[in-house]
């Protein structure tokens, strides 16, 4: 039987405070850039692998993480990620050399991937009843959403009070904590081990796919072409694999399920369109109407609360009354409303009038991401828990990896000085029109979960105290 009420959600909060801190590293970092650039002597070219590195083992080891998990026990697989973080945030912040750097990067990443690959799929088991883990979902699509938010704030004050060393340093205390919360809190849940074998040979194919195609993506150039190729051979590769494995990495019934297979698709394109407006505002913001880097991440926060505020606080009630996919539609509607605002951004604009509304409207992702990750898990049963819950993050990453790149991109071609927003005006429509994709696919492939669907409480391992 699940564990005590209380227990549950101490052990959310754990799953949460280890989720925020990977998430806050993503954004974090970016702000103290420059200062790293001086203080190690980056080329320009090279200083784009301190991001770089941690978005290609971040992304490439999602899905091998989530296997894993399922394998060796989502708790154990859990804590490993959080203590390669740690100990990999602690090189970074030592870090006297770029290569030094980008290795703990790297390293990061893949800590990152594995807490991130186990974590949703220890929500669900946690959480059987279905208004108690919309209410936890809400709570974990805030934490992930209001990261960046805050790392931007953050880690300019860390940059200018203290110095850029202090952005990894800070990951020290939090990931301690974490870890003895984990250990406390989370039980060990069921671990089938490798006995059967675990795919080495698909663990390669996919890994080097993942990687290749994030490589790909984040070169977003001639030589990324090449990359693309060689990922799209790799992933095709493990996909007969699968097929043919007497234990696969990832077992083809996975997909069968509509909701399992069309969420991950509709998170793909909303991702996609979604993701580039916190890098092309950040840009509009700085560039076009002269914001500092500080007053930009103050501007940026109403997104962040406006967010949280329906994550946390309407989605619960809005899914268990209207249900997932209707909630989802709303969700996608409200942001359809704010991408059609962004088309109008005007040069001489006026935060109150052309910015903050947007803001405000970028709450329906809280209540899309919450709606879409319920769906997306409901048909996942609970030895799969771990490697569908890995799937469903690599999509986002990719989505949000490819939407920056390509959407960033096309801003730039078409601009032609900082004050000229008709590139921001053509990428905005563009990342409309994935989220109109994501919509009609809403509409004609979800379907509402059936409470069969749901794994059974008696079914699900116990994954905190009783």
């Amino acid at each position: 039987m699940p564990a005590s009420s209380r227990n549950r959600w101490a052990a959310l909060a754990v799953l949460c405070a280890g989720t925020l801190m990977v998430v806050l590293d993503g954004s974090i970092v970016t702000v103290a850039l420059p200062a790293i650039q001086r203080d190690l002597r980056f080329s320009p070219g090279g200083l784009t692998w301190a991001v770089n590195a941690y978005m290609i083992a971040f992304g490439g080891l999602l899905l091998l993480g989530g296997r894993l998990g399922d394998l060796l026990g989502r708790r154990r697989v859990f804590v490993a990620g959080l203590v390669l973080f740690t100990a990999a945030s602690l090189l970074c912040g030592a870090a006297t050399s770029p290569a030094t750097l980008v290795a703990a990067r790297f390293a990061q990443g893949a800590g990152g991937a594995l807490a991130s690959a186990v974590a949703l799929g220890m929500i669900i088991t946690l959480f059987p009843e279905p208004a108690e883990r919309g209410r936890a979902l809400g709570a974990f699509a805030f934490t992930g959403s209001a990261g960046a938010s805050i790392g931007q704030v953050l880690g300019g004050v860390l940059t200018d009070a203290l110095s850029w060393h202090w952005v990894f340093l800070i990951n020290l205390p939090l990931g301690a904590a974490a870890v003895a919360g984990a250990f406390r809190l989370l039980e060990r849940d069921a671990a089938p081990g490798t006995v059967r074998g675990a795919d080495g040979l698909g663990a390669v194919l996919v890994t080097g796919g993942a990687m290749a195609g994030v490589y790909a993506i984040v070169r977003f150039d001639a030589t990324g072409v090449w990359y693309a190729a060689a990922s799209v051979l790799l992933l095709a590769a493990f996909a007969a694999r699968q097929a043919a494995a007497a234990a696969p990495l990832l077992p083809l019934r996975v997909l069968r399920p509509r909701n399992v297979w069309g969420a991950n698709l509709i998170q793909l394109l909303l991702l996609a369109g979604l993701f580039s407006f916190q890098v092309l505002i950040t840009l509009y913001l700085q560039d076009v109407l002269g914001y500092g880097a500080t007053a930009t991440g103050l501007a940026m926060l109403p997104a962040a609360l406006s967010i949280g505020a329906v994550a946390l606080g309407l989605s619960a009630r809005a899914i268990a009354r209207l249900g997932e996919r209707t909630a989802l539609v709303i969700g996608l509607v409200l942001l359809l409303a704010a991408r059609f605002w962004l088309v109008r951004l005007p040069a001489d604009g006026n935060y109150l009038v052309d910015v903050l509304p947007l803001m405000l409207l970028s709450g329906g992702f809280g209540l899309a991401i919450t709606a879409l990750t319920g769906l997306g898990m409901s048909g996942a049963a609970p030895e799969d828990a771990g490697v569908t819950s890995g799937l469903f993050n690599t999509t986002q990453q990719i989505g949000a990896a490819l939407g920056v790149a390509a959407l960033t991109t096309l801003a730039a071609a078409h601009s032609d000085g900082p004050r000229d927003v008709g590139g921001y005006h053509l990428a905005f429509a563009v990342g409309g029109a994935l989220l109109l994709a994501a919509l009609a696919l809403t509409l004609l492939v979800l379907r509402r979960p059936k409470a069969a669907d749901a794994p059974a409480a008696e079914d699900a391992p116990v994954t905190a105290h009783a």
